[in-house]
């Protein structure tokens, strides 16, 4: 069985593919470390507002936990041949001190109301490397953004 690979696109091409994602997408896979530094990876909804992407879950859970003690997550979008990493800052807001323009478009995009939920949080990821890849032959140029500023 031969399968064909698509040439590999240009940084423009994937930094417009990789917005498309954080639009569109609903879902990502959100990776954190604890203290001890065990990994935690569990799935969660999220949406692209101001520059950021937007979830929610319930403090005592090890994200939560871990995004408060230190501040890192890597965060994964898109099927194993389209993925998109992003290393991001993460900030731990209490849900009832997020700006209102966040949580309306978290229910907007997931029809989800985010309104006070007694131990819930919401988790502010702000990105600081981003890199995208179909194929192998996409491995070169994947890094897309660098300490917060696109590189295309």
């Amino acid at each position: 069985m031969t399968t064909e690979t698509a040439p590999p696109r240009d940084g423009e091409q994937r930094k417009k593919d990789v917005l498309r994602h954080l639009v569109e997408d609903e879902d990502a896979w959100v990776s954190t470390t604890g203290g001890d530094g065990a990994p935690c990876l569990v799935p969660l909804s999220f949406v692209w507002h101001g520059g950021t992407l937007v979830m929610t879950t319930r403090s005592t859970n090890p994200t939560a936990v871990n995004a408060a003690a230190n501040g890192r997550a890597v965060v994964a979008l898109g099927p194993t041949r389209d993925v998109v990493l992003i290393d991001a800052d993460v900030e731990v807001v209490p849900s009832d001190a997020l700006p209102a323009a966040a949580g309306e478009a978290f229910v907007r995009k997931l029809d989800w109301d985010t309104g006070d939920r007694p131990g819930w949080v919401f988790l502010v990821f702000r990105p600081r490397a981003v890199r995208a890849w179909r194929e192998a032959n996409e491995l070169a140029g994947r890094e897309l953004m660098r300490d917060g500023a696109w590189l295309v």
